[in-house]
């Protein structure tokens, strides 16, 4: 099997401490990472890198994790460039939000949804993300609900189950039977292509005794748990996420002390999942980043992706975000949008830049990975190395 050699990295941030400088990010100047295959298979000082078949010079640039990207919603069709429009110049808008994303994406074909997920795949992996998850959720049929998670799952190992996005408007008068789909032969057509099950709770979509029948018939069925919990109101998501061990509880804006110290005392098991992305283009309260860090909350930050709330597959572009207006620092949102997001989606295999990891990899064209931050809206990755091969 083919190695390769990517030395004279100014900076590497390995997500070890053991490897590195004993911060959470494992730093390593003048380093070298050897891959063989798909995995790492050294890493370490560039002067001390063993021999490899090919050699990569970085030039004295940074390397990072491979961004993870454990939240966004990409089998889609359509476009709400006019809701965007309409919000960001102060009027009101009313052509129906998800619905109209809904519509559009049941009338698309099965290979105009593919291609629409290919293109914001690439997207992403230009800006340096190599693991992604993505939702159904615009489907809202049994039928095309299932063939979201068949797309997505040809492309993806993490897939949820978002039957619960909000209430189809086929059932606007019946939300209670919309419930029993989502949790019966909607549920059945779908878990064979999922990996998690989630649900909107929050006020206009799924309550808490609505949340907690859908993610616990999601158990049953196999899937794991994830919840949108408290992005637009207090509610009881993040309660009902820590309850019920869901691997993430995402949004989180609207916390009460009692919110933020069950998701300490779960930090383990449930990760706080923010999104700023949401916030930038609603103009919407920004989530406090610090205060769940203080509290010893684990944090992952995502983009969110999707047509309506949070355009954008810039992972960089969410790390400069919750560094100016989310109180993080450079380091903590690097390390929430690598080793965080892959947290989130119970991985250990990447998100980290160590022997036996991934072969998941970006090139910053900066010698320090706080240019994320520094120089926001700058394309900064040059070169992304996704399972060991050189994919950007």
């Amino acid at each position: 099997m083919t190695t390769t050699a990517i030395t004279n990295i100014a900076g590497l941030v390995t997500n070890d401490p053991a490897l590195g400088d004993g911060s959470p990010l494992g730093l390593i100047e003048n380093a070298a990472v050897v891959i063989d295959g798909e995995t790492i298979a050294w890493v370490g000082p560039a002067d001390k890198a063993p021999a490899a078949d090919t050699v990569f010079d970085a030039a004295g640039r940074a390397v990072i994790p491979g961004f993870v990207d454990s939240h966004s919603h990409l089998v889609f069709a359509g476009d709400r460039t006019a809701e965007f429009n309409a919000r960001m110049s102060g009027r009101s808008y009313s052509a129906g939000g998800i619905r109209t994303t809904v519509a559009a994406t049941r009338a698309a074909t099965d290979a105009e949804l593919e291609a629409n997920l290919l293109r914001h795949l690439d997207e992403a992996r230009r800006q340096g993300t190599t693991t992604f998850e993505t939702k159904s959720g615009y489907g809202l049929t049994v039928a095309d609900e299932a063939r979201a998670l068949r797309i997505a799952a040809a492309h993806t190992e993490e897939v949820t189950y978002l039957g619960a996005h909000i209430v189809s408007p086929d059932y606007a008068e019946d939300p209670a039977g919309y419930v029993d789909l989502v949790t019966g032969e909607m549920l059945t057509a779908c878990a064979p292509y999922a990996r998690w099950v989630d649900v909107f709770c929050e006020k206009g979509a799924f309550d808490g005794d609505q949340a907690r029948a859908i993610l616990t018939a999601g158990a049953a069925a196999g899937l794991i748990p994830r919840v949108h919990a408290n992005q637009l109101s207090y509610g009881p998501g993040v309660q009902l996420a820590v309850e019920l061990e869901a691997a993430s509880a995402d949004h989180c804006t609207h916390l009460t002390d009692a919110d933020v110290d069950a998701l300490a005392q779960a930090a383990d098991t449930t990760v706080a999942t923010l999104l700023p992305g949401a916030e930038f283009s609603t103009r919407a309260q920004w989530p406090d980043a610090r205060r769940l860090i203080d509290a010893g909350a684990t944090v992952a930050l995502s983009t969110d992706c999707n047509p309506g709330s949070s355009y954008t597959s810039s992972m960089p572009f969410c790390i400069a975000l919750a560094v100016r207006d989310m109180r993080m620092t450079p380091d903590e949102a690097l390390w929430s949008a690598t080793a965080g997001g892959a947290r989130a989606l119970r991985r250990s295999d990447v998100g980290t830049v160590t022997p036996g990891a991934r072969a998941d990899l970006a090139l910053l064209d900066a010698p320090s990975h706080v240019h994320l931050a520094y120089r926001p809206g700058v394309p900064l990755v040059s070169a992304v190395w996704q399972r060991g091969v050189r994919a950007v």
